[in-house]
């Protein structure tokens, strides 16, 4: 990850925090979709304030800002690290959890090679780009968005030809946020889909593994 995205996330902490509490519905929702995976043991990488890591009880989160790892004070072990360069043992967890973590890394190759190393399934979980969600989030990204103007977005079809370059291959899908950014926020519940139909829906988690 880049330094000066780095230090976007160290000086807006608490910001970045706030939105779970604001959009408490759509938080929710993408909590089901990434719990749906049930994995015994599991890491977060690209945890932030470690709200995702809390929920999904997962053994330990990665973070490389210091100042978001401050943000979080309960009982999961946060390592400040990075995700292309993961402090973990090789195969030493069921799940690699990447929960909007690869539009903020440089690079999406290593930090998905990295957590293939260490697990037996990666949980890959994006905003795609060609989702009615993502082309909000972009937008709101050229209009100078803290966050988003640094973000990336992939579609479904780039995340897995990525995988496919570290030799992981697609296991299925699990999505939720058919609705529009624009309509009133509320709970939806997970549901299996196809690669070909992630564009309706604004939050996608991808399992992938050398073996599915």
């Amino acid at each position: 990850m880049r330094k000066e995205v780095i230090e976007v996330f160290d000086k807006h902490a608490k910001d970045y925090d706030k939105w779970y509490e604001k959009h408490v519905s759509l938080f929710e929702s993408e909590v089901e979709v990434a719990r749906s995976f049930r994995c015994s043991t599991s890491i977060e990488i690209g945890a932030g304030t470690g709200r995702f890591a809390k929920k999904l009880k997962v053994n330990a989160g990665i973070e490389p800002s210091l100042r978001m790892i401050e943000e979080f004070k309960d009982g999961i072990d946060m390592i400040g690290g990075y995700g292309e360069y993961l402090p973990v043992r090789s195969n030493s967890v069921e799940c690699a959890y990447l929960i909007v973590t690869l539009c903020f890394v440089d690079d999406p190759l290593p930090v998905l090679k990295e957590a293939a190393r260490v697990s037996e399934r990666v949980i890959a979980c994006i905003v795609p780009r060609d989702s009615p969600w993502g082309s909000y989030y972009i937008e709101l990204g050229q209009m100078g968005h803290t966050f988003y103007s640094n973000a990336k977005f992939y579609s479904v079809g780039e995340v897995l030809n990525l995988a496919r370059k570290v030799g992981l291959k697609y296991c299925r899908s699990i999505a939720s946020l058919s609705y529009s950014p624009k309509s009133r926020e509320m709970f939806e519940p997970p549901k299996e889909i196809s690669p070909e139909n992630a564009s309706s829906y604004g939050f996608v988690c991808l399992e992938l593994s050398h073996h599915c």
